[in-house]
């Protein structure tokens, strides 16, 4: 009975497989960024199915933050290409006539975001099918640079380097020296498929022009290298240059700096003495002060006087005006002598 039951079972199965299928192996496909990738999906159908056809394609990104996301389809006899923003105008149908069992498409410039596992998936009722495949996109080297670390110098230890800008890893390397036919060191042998050769003790004969390539599994990229190993520099006159142009350099400075300060301290005399001769100099007299002083003078002169001395005070000129020439000392009034009556009489007696 459980022989009947699984001989029944496969029996079904062959039947659904006998039906619409994929022919096109599951696969990892490598493309280089900037390419076009081809993804393959040939079907066939039986004659059971006799539905609609509707065609599939997913994909589920490499981040696995996003659910599966179609991005295109065709249903109804109608393409629809405008589900996921990341392809949009990038992805294409490669056959004009899907109904002819071929629902390859292309990928055209192809980006780091595209990398993910797309799955093709076919209806047409009552068969189904679906297969997957891995898409990887690699950046091939590019920008590669060789230069010398280090003093190319002869007795000298340095190093040769080969850097890519950008490249997918793994990268592979290779050194090779161009010019003349003289071997390489034996010590460099076992360097010559990394991104460093060091030099130890180099000679003259390590001089020449270098190749280095570097690849990865969609491309590569080559940098030139001239080595030009010479005699040691004198270094010792290298270090005199140095030290007496760092004197002369302190000399100048010292210089400026006296220079700076003499012209501070001139300055700051040339306002001291300014500053002293103007306070030496006493105000300008103004005339209403003179005039006041001259005036003042004469009513104390009045003042002082008698009733007696008034009468001949009266006949001088009083109302007489200082000059404009205020710098002259005023002079002071001439007054008649006064005539005072003898208190005794000329015979002796005395005048009450």
């Amino acid at each position: 009975m459980a022989l009947l039951l699984r001989f029944v079972l496969l029996c079904g199965v062959a039947d659904f497989t006998r039906s619409l299928s994929i022919t096109t192996p599951e696969q990892m496909i490598e493309k280089a960024r900037g390419e076009t990738a081809y993804l393959p999906c040939k079907f066939t159908l039986s004659p059971e199915d006799q539905g609609p056809l509707d065609i599939e394609w997913l994909i589920s990104p490499a981040d696995n933050q996003v659910v599966d996301q179609v991005i295109i389809l065709y249903s109804g006899d109608k393409m629809y290409d405008d589900y996921y923003p990341d392809l949009k105008g990038r992805v294409h149908f490669t056959s004009n006539d899907l109904k002819s069992g071929d629902a390859s498409i292309n990928v055209t410039n192809l980006q780091l975001s595209d990398i993910g596992t797309y799955q093709c998936k076919v209806k047409k009722a009552p068969g189904v099918a679906n297969k997957k495949f891995q898409l990887v996109v690699l950046v091939k080297p590019s920008g590669t640079r060789c230069y010398v670390d280090g003093s190319e110098e002869i007795g000298n230890d340095f190093k040769l380097k080969c850097e890519p800008k950008e490249g997918s890893l793994p990268l592979q390397y290779e050194w090779q020296k161009l010019s003349d036919s003289q071997k390489l060191p034996t010590s460099w042998l076992s360097e010559m498929a990394s991104s460093i050769i060091s030099v130890k003790n180099a000679s003259s004969e390590y001089s020449g022009t270098y190749s280095c390539t570097v690849r990865n599994r969609v491309g590569s990229d080559q940098c030139l290298l001239r080595l030009n190993v010479v005699p040691p520099s004198n270094k010792a006159g290298l270090i005199a240059g140095a030290i007496i142009g760092i004197l002369l350099a302190l000399v100048l400075i010292g210089l400026i700096i006296f220079c700076c300060h003499k012209k501070r301290r001139e300055e700051k005399y040339e306002k001291e003495v300014h500053h002293d001769i103007r306070e030496d100099v006493p105000p300008p007299k103004s005339r209403t002060s003179t005039a006041r002083s001259y005036i003042g003078s004469n009513h104390s002169s009045l003042g002082s006087m008698s009733p007696s001395n008034m009468e001949g005070y009266s006949k001088t000129q009083y109302n007489q005006v200082p000059s404009e020439d205020f710098e002259r000392t005023p002079q002071s009034p001439t007054l008649p002598p006064a005539k005072f009556k003898h208190p005794y009489k000329t015979d002796g007696t005395t005048v009450v």
